[in-house]
Formats: C-alpha cells, structure tokens, sequence
C-alpha cells in the first residue's frame, strides 16, 4: 500500500486497462490527525461516507483519534458492464464515466462517489441518457417530497431558488428516466455523499458534479446497475470486491452458496483453483476491497464448483 503524505485531489481519472483486465487504481493509507473526522478524509481522497466506513471497521466516524492508520480503498473493479459513457453501481455507491476515446491518447475512466435512492425512494435501474443540463438550478420538491418533510416539521417551498440553500447545489443533469424527475446533480450537504439518503436522485460532491457536469455531454448513455458483489481480471488473477447489499435487498444475509455462485460464474471461461479461504474471509467483511482469490502457482481445475467450500 502507497502511505500518503498529503492530500488528493477529489476526483481522479485513471487509465482504462485492456480487455481482460478490470482492475483500477491502488490501496492507499493515511494517518489522522488530531481533528480529522472519517468524511473530512473521505471527501479530500474522493470517497463516500460508506466506502470508507466500510474500509475501516470499528473505527469512529467521528473521533478517530490521531494517528489512526485509515485504509483508503482507491482501488476498485470496474462493472460487469460496457465501458462507455456514465454507468453507477448503486451498492458500490459510486459514478463511473468513460469519455470516448481520443486518437492517439490513453484511454482514461474517471470515477466519483454518490448518494443514491433510499429504501422508499429507491432509484431506477435500467439504461437511459443525459437529456438535459442546467446550471444553477431551481428545485420544485413534488408534492410527496414536501409532505414528507413537513412530517419532520421541515415546510418546505413550492420552489427552492438558485443558491447557497438549493439542495441541487450549482449543476444538474436530467435523465430520461419516465415518470419521475432523476438527476444526476450536486449537493449543499456534501457530508452525506456516499450515502443511500436521496429520493431517487445520484448526489455528488460540489467539486465534483462541477468537473462531470463540464465533460458530459447531453445525450449521454447512462446504466444504473446493482452490483454488490463484483468480480474481475488483473493480470490473470482473479479478483473479487464485495459491498453490502442495497437496503431494500438486504433482507437476508448472503451465503456461501452465493459466493460459490460468483466464482463459478467468473471462470465459467477460464477454470482456475480457487483460495477459498481468502474469497470466504472478502465475502463475510464486504469492506468494498477487491481481493485476489487465486491460488497461485496451484494450476487450473476442470470445475471450480468441484474445490468449492
């Protein structure tokens, strides 16, 4: 792991590796000093609330204490999906843009954290586009919104305008999801980013929607998937990165069965052995690390179901 002597900027592009490979960026660590909290280090290393959260068991979100050794999961899998235009993996709790590809230069993905739909409000999977961009938006909460917040004694405006205390922060891009206004946009609370805490909507840091909002354009594809537990390629190891699943899924706890499943679904074309030992220690902490679970040096087997747990 790379030990960090400052901070990063929030959002980070990385080069796209080959086909084959689906391993992006590195582990890192940091030290906390003596009034950081857990989302202060979050949001200057480009994280969300449950990502490092889920990185750090047993550490206090609040008060860590100083010199606290914090993991900081810069490393990820990319979705099991194509590599073009925006795609958000809700349970990773995370945006992914792929720009199209310049003659001549590397081909690069960038990627943010997000806060998406609660349990109630849950946002839309499926395949849609950018239809619009607006900047310095107005926000009309619908009707069932308000009264939601009027439940909690919040009474809020027929339209919230532009400025300091819209929840849309300055940018907004519209989907063309039907029946209902889903954006992707920013946020005058960036503490809960990274959080499952909207009605639907994806929330991005300010900084962050500021810099996707200038390098999207309209009419891009998007694909919102649910992929809690993902699997990849680095270098021709096997690798798997497991998140706890969204809300409204999790009303049993996944098994072993399951994580025998994902294995032999990741080398239905390429059977290896398989250390299970490490596969079943990533899947009982979901800390959203990804994890070699090869055995090397150990040759193939003709079925990985047969050496499963």
């Amino acid at each position: 792991m790379l030990v960090l002597s400052g901070p990063l900027a929030q959002a980070e592009s990385f080069p796209l590796p080959a086909r084959g490979n689906d391993l992006i960026g590195e582990m890192r660590t940091t030290e906390t000093s003596q009034h950081d909290t857990l989302l202060d280090l979050a949001r200057t290393h480009g994280l969300g609330y449950e990502e490092i959260a889920n990185a750090n068991p047993g550490v206090n979100i609040w008060l860590p204490g100083a010199g606290t050794a914090i993991v900081l999961p810069k490393g990820r899998l990319l979705p099991q999906a194509p590599r073009e235009g925006i795609v958000i993996n809700l349970p990773e709790h995370r945006l992914y843009w792929f720009p199209p590809p310049v003659a001549g230069e590397q081909p690069v993905v960038w990627t943010f954290p997000v806060s998406i739909g609660k349990m109630d409000w849950h946002t839309p999977l499926g395949s849609t586009r950018v239809v619009s961009k607006i900047k310095d938006p107005t926000w009309t909460p619908p009707p069932s919104v308000r009264e939601e917040h009027a439940r909690h004694g919040d009474i809020l405006p027929a339209v919230v305008p532009a400025g300091p205390d819209n929840p849309l922060g300055r940018f907004a891009m519209r989907l063309g999801i039907p029946g209902g206004a889903y954006l992707i946009h920013g946020t005058n609370r960036p503490a809960g980013v990274g959080m499952q805490v909207t009605h639907g909507c994806m929330r991005l840091y300010p900084e962050d929607i500021e810099r996707l909002f200038g390098m999207v354009p309209v009419n891009t594809p998007v694909l919102i998937v649910n992929q809690p537990y993902k699997w990849g390629w680095h270098d021709g190891e096997l690798l798997i990165e497991v998140h706890p699943p969204l809300k409204e899924d999790a009303v049993e706890p996944p098994t072993l069965t399951d994580l025998t499943k994902l294995i032999v679904d990741a080398t239905r074309s390429q059977p290896l052995a398989i250390d299970w030992g490490s596969a079943e220690r990533a899947w009982r902490e979901a800390r959203g690390i990804p994890a070699a679970v090869s055995l090397r040096g150990a040759g193939t087997t003709a079925s990985v179901s047969a050496v499963a747990p």
